[in-house]
């Protein structure tokens, strides 16, 4: 189809990533570097978002480019991760030339997994800093119980006893000189569906656990009930692509994006999730803006199912290979 090439998403030049992460505890980290600095823009959805310097990348702001999305685990407490990777670039001189030091620019967002595993426990300076060594020796990238991925779960409306287990999806693809992957920690309260196929992958569970049911359908049928669903969502995702693009122009295209997650997630960007896409680009290639939006949906959408196909049982929670037994 439009002669579309899979790749693995460490071909799109200039971008280093590497994970992170506590599988005891659950948790865990994603760092997404561009160490000569990636043109970059966001757009937060959710009503109940973690997020790290989004403000840097308004338009009307100063700093035109940024070194590193971290995606991580922990809540706001996840934030923290930032600073490993400030710490880490730093130390190799990478940054915003101030005349004084160059100040590294690191942008992210976490994820609620602090009912997973040991909630007490959650991605500090630490961490980021040893998922930056991960990308800069290239070790391997792993999907599902990895990184920002290690203790997300999904289908959550009705608790634990029914949700099931997620994880962190990737993937990418070249078109001619255009190169586009998706990075995502997929931790919604809703389903997750397989756009291509239009079947439902993962999600809420029925009452003995063997089938799926339907997130919205629960919801609908007990409408006026006041039930909390604070049980720990958020999903966190980063657009890499090689396309020329503004501060403007990749904020437009993280909103569209956001297409992906509608399509793929449902209910999804409820008061529960803090839904956050990050574009960042090394602006090599001519593209049209709207046509790579298109791209980038479709990139989305696919990593968003692998984040689930990929996921392993853990912590007592089904994956997505137990249904199929």
């Amino acid at each position: 189809m439009n002669n579309l090439k899979e790749i693995d998403i460490r071909d799109i030049e200039g971008f280093l990533i590497g994970n992170a992460e506590n599988k005891e505890t659950a948790t865990g980290c994603t760092a997404i570097i561009c160490p000569d600095g990636a043109f970059a823009g966001a757009d937060v959805r959710g009503g109940g978002p973690a997020t790290r310097e989004t403000d840097v990348l308004k338009p009307v702001n100063m700093i035109e480019q940024i070194h590193c999305v971290m995606l991580s685990g922990g809540s706001a407490f996840g934030l923290a991760a930032g600073d490993g990777a400030m710490q880490y670039l730093g130390e190799k001189g990478y940054g915003f030339e101030t005349g004084f030091g160059n100040v590294p620019i690191v942008c992210g967002a976490s994820l609620f997994d602090l009912a997973t595993g040991d909630g007490s426990v959650r991605p500090d300076k630490a961490m980021g800093y040893e998922a930056c060594r991960a990308a800069f020796e290239e070790k391997p990238l792993m999907q599902g119980n990895f990184g920002a991925g290690t203790g997300a779960t999904v289908g959550k409306y009705l608790g634990p006893e029914r949700m099931m287990k997620s994880g962190l999806g990737i993937y990418a693809v070249e078109l001619g000189n255009i190169k586009c992957g998706a990075v995502v920690a997929v931790n919604c309260l809703g389903d997750v569906t397989d756009t291509e196929t239009g079947k439902k992958l993962a999600g809420i569970m029925n009452e003995d656990g063997t089938a799926l049911a339907s997130t919205c359908d629960i919801m609908l049928d007990e409408i006026g009930a006041g039930r909390n669903v604070f049980t720990g969502n958020t999903t966190i995702g980063c657009i890499l692509t090689n396309v020329k693009l503004t501060k403007s122009q990749c904020s437009k295209l993280a909103q569209i994006t956001h297409n992906a997650y509608a399509r793929a997630i449902s209910p999804v960007h409820t008061s529960a999730d803090g839904d956050t896409i990050f574009v960042m680009t090394t602006g090599k290639y001519d593209a049209s803006p709207d046509s790579l939006g298109v791209l980038t949906v479709k990139v989305m959408e696919k990593a968003i199912a692998r984040a689930v196909i990929n996921a392993e049982s853990a912590y007592g929670i089904k994956s997505v290979s137990d249904l199929k037994k």
